[in-house]
């Protein structure tokens, strides 16, 4: 049989590789600008660069700038070398610079407040359209190379690669579902519970698909290399493989106990959790295992050394999240900064920690030149794990005090902590040592940079392109191989099943849908096909034209990100949040019908707001937002004194209503007519009512008025059913 070469295009990955470690910086930069804020509410400055904004600014650049750059540099390495052929050039570019370009758009469009206020899918539907366009290109590449290939088998990192760009794609569709209101304003099509449970669906799995999947890809591959010893075993390999597949995408409504999801869907969720550890502790000991006989090495290699504190994030990473979805657990655990540790833990210990490996391992066959200094990479290794570790445990410290003083009640049976801003003024230590930890973890990645770039430095004035001599592709070489089959047939025992699936990639990669499709259909079907599944409440009305656009500026300023729309059935938070010494009603299905996208978030920096409309007076939250201190002494909470200055844009009202009504709102017919005469005569009366409680006049056109309009409406169409439903 003839023999052809191949050369790698090893370009994309240093192209991919740059961006990940000038991303990350950024990204983290961000993140530790965002935890001193936490500490120091001054250095929140309006309008655009507030916690609120910044905070998912951060997450993206974290996930999808660091994270997922950091991915397409493996995969692109790693599956060109396992399948023995070249990525296509013109798709590789149209990849990278596309992804860059989404990342440069949400750098700016989330500052500006452009966002679907979900987790992880915040970015307006113009770039998650790019998204999608970015995404089928690179699917494309990777699956030209899978029917290019000279390998007849396809080793294990690629079935997770397989598993990443399927249900990653299925998950980014469907979550980000819209009706458009704008250019960069859109409304979800779910409303309430069901867009709850769609968003958690995603979330969990985005952190299953994107965060999990490519980077044990990521570890069968690279950590083998590292270590000069094969995988421990190929048959836990496909164990892990297809049960983490199988049992992940069960997992996202345990981010919803106790809150207005039926309870069966969130127990559903907490089992397959619970399940969940197995196959992940199954993965952790095949890395782990995999550097039998070589952990001589570890001591004198960074590379070994960041993977395997990443692989022991992962373990721990992989404990902790079932844990946390115990019910028990959970009712203290959530809404907590305990739920910042987790996730940090396994975005900077298990992803961050995997990607640094790789690079210094790939590094000196990128630039081909040897890295600039191994102490330099020790010294990033030790400081960032040290960084790491102050950052989870004081965030651990954090959410178990938030947890208890929020539940704990006095000998008198009392709230021992009636306001909320005990547990915020009790935090702000714990809030420095997150901020030290992060900053070591950064202190670390700029280590990393400077060494990175002294190599780059020390690179040939031209790369040799790295080429192989491989037999014809297998696609064009189908009777020779069709003949070796029946010789190997007749000369050796017949293939294990699994082996056949590795030499058909459509079939391997069908199965694979079927199992996330499979998984996810036995939770969604009943939670959306099979009738009402949600209660109306008869007091329960569409928000106003003005409503809706203060609502609209919640979202805008990022409120969802501290503060949470959900009561949930404790007696700590029904007397917390009652009124008049009346404990509340906890939050039912049916108050949500209308709230496109969902607002029950899933941090409380401060308190919950469900039950907050009459509270308080209107002048009290001018006061608030204006200079939250003022008001709330002690509150980290920015301020807003914009949304006094900021006018109503009442000709965008009408466009807002309309999307509205296309998702099934029923809104009457003067206000479909027009939205802006209802809103006006609203702002007026609200502005009059200023006035009279000593606040400033003309506000009635201003930005504030509307977000008032919004929070007093909060909690008051259910205090009026109390708790009837029709």
């Amino acid at each position: 049989m003839s023999r052809e070469t191949v050369r790698y295009d090893d370009a994309i990955v240093r192209k991919f590789l740059t961006a990940t470690v000038v991303w990350g910086a950024i990204g983290m930069l961000v993140g530790l600008w965002c935890a001193l804020q936490l500490a120091v509410p001054d250095l929140n400055i309006g309008p655009y660069f507030t916690f609120g904004r910044l905070r998912p600014l951060h997450t993206n650049a974290v996930i999808f700038a660091f994270a997922g750059n950091g991915m397409f540099a493996a995969i692109y390495y790693s599956s060109q070398r396992l399948l023995k052929t070249r990525a296509l050039p013109t798709l590789s570019a149209i990849h990278f610079w596309g992804w860059q370009a989404i990342i440069a758009a949400a750098a700016i469009t989330l500052p500006l407040g452009f966002t679907q206020a979900k987790e992880y899918a915040e970015l307006e539907w113009p770039i998650d359209i790019a998204i999608a366009v970015v995404w089928v290109t690179f699917a494309v590449n990777f699956f030209a190379m899978l029917r290019n290939r000279r390998e007849k088998h396809m080793y294990v990192a690629l079935w997770f690669y397989i598993a990443t760009i399927v249900t990653v794609a299925v998950l980014h569709i469907f979550n980000n579902l819209a009706i458009p209101a704008g250019l960069f304003k859109s409304y979800s099509i779910f409303a309430g519970v069901q867009d709850a449970f769609m968003q958690w669906w995603y979330g969990h799995n985005a952190v299953a698909f994107f965060l999990t999947t490519p980077f044990l890809g990521l570890m069968y591959y690279f950590l083998p290399k590292a270590a000069e010893r094969p995988v421990f075993s190929y048959r836990l390999s496909i164990l892990h493989f297809w049960s983490l597949v199988f049992i992940y995408i069960w997992a996202g409504p345990h981010h919803l106990h106790y809150t207005a999801l039926p309870q069966w869907a969130s127990t559903l969720g907490m089992i397959f959790s619970v399940m969940l550890w197995m196959p992940s502790w199954g993965g952790m000991i095949n890395g782990l295992l995999t550097l039998r006989g070589a952990w001589h090495k570890v001591a004198e290699e960074p590379v070994l050394k960041f993977f395997v504190v990443a692989i022991t994030f992962y373990g721990m990473s992989t404990f902790e999240g079932p844990m946390l979805s115990v019910k028990s657990v959970n009712a203290l655990s959530h809404y907590t900064d305990w739920n910042i540790a987790h996730v940090h833990g396994g975005a900077l210990g298990w992803v961050g920690f995997m990607v640094f490996g790789m690079i210094y391992w790939l590094i000196p066959r990128l630039y081909q030149a040897p890295l600039y200094s191994k102490k330099l990479a020790s010294i990033h290794f030790w400081v960032a794990t040290i960084g790491i570790v102050l950052y989870v445990v004081s965030m651990w410290a954090a959410g178990i005090t938030q947890g208890l003083m929020w539940r704990a009640f006095d000998a008198t049976g009392r709230l021992q902590y009636p306001d909320f801003l005990d547990t915020v003024t009790r935090l702000i230590p714990m809030y420095w040592v997150r901020a030290l930890g992060g900053a070591l973890y950064i202190t670390g990645v700029l280590i990393g940079a400077y060494n990175i770039y002294k190599t780059w430095k020390a690179r040939p004035a031209t790369y040799e392109e790295p080429e192989i001599e491989v037999p014809p592709m297998i696609r064009e070489a189908k009777a020779a191989v069709k003949q070796e089959r029946v010789l190997e047939r007749q000369a050796q025992p017949r293939e294990h099943i699994h082996r056949r699936w590795e030499g058909m990639p459509m079939v391997f990669t069908v199965l694979t849908v079927v199992a996330v499709i499979t998984a996810s259909a036995f939770e969604i079907i009943p939670t959306f096909l099979i009738g009402d599944n949600v209660p109306k409440i008869a007091s329960v009305k569409p928000y106003t034209p003005l409503e809706l656009y203060g609502r609209d500026i919640y979202i805008k300023e990022g409120c969802y990100n501290c503060h949470s729309q959900m009561v949930r059935p404790f007696l700590d938070e029904t007397v917390r949040y009652g009124q008049g010494g009346v404990p509340a009603e906890y939050s039912k299905p049916g108050e949500f019908i209308y709230d496109h996208p969902f607002q029950w978030g899933s941090k409380r920096t401060g308190p919950d707001l469900a039950r907050e409309g009459g509270r308080r007076d209107e002048l009290w939250h001018l006061r608030h937002m204006e200079e939250p201190r003022g008001t709330s002494p002690g509150s980290v909470m920015p301020a807003y004194p914009h949304l006094l200055e900021d006018r109503i844009p009442f000709d965008s009202l009408q466009s807002r209503v309309d999307a509205m009504a296309m998702l099934g709102v029923p809104y009457g017919k003067a206000i479909l007519e027009d939205a802006t005469v209802s809103a006006k005569q609203q702002a007026g009366e609200l502005s009059a009512k200023l006035v009279t409680q000593g606040g400033p006049q003309g506000m009635e056109d201003r930005d504030i008025i509307a977000l008032i309009a919004y929070l007093q409406r909060l909690g008051v169409d259910i205090r009026q059913a109390k708790g009837g439903t029709q």
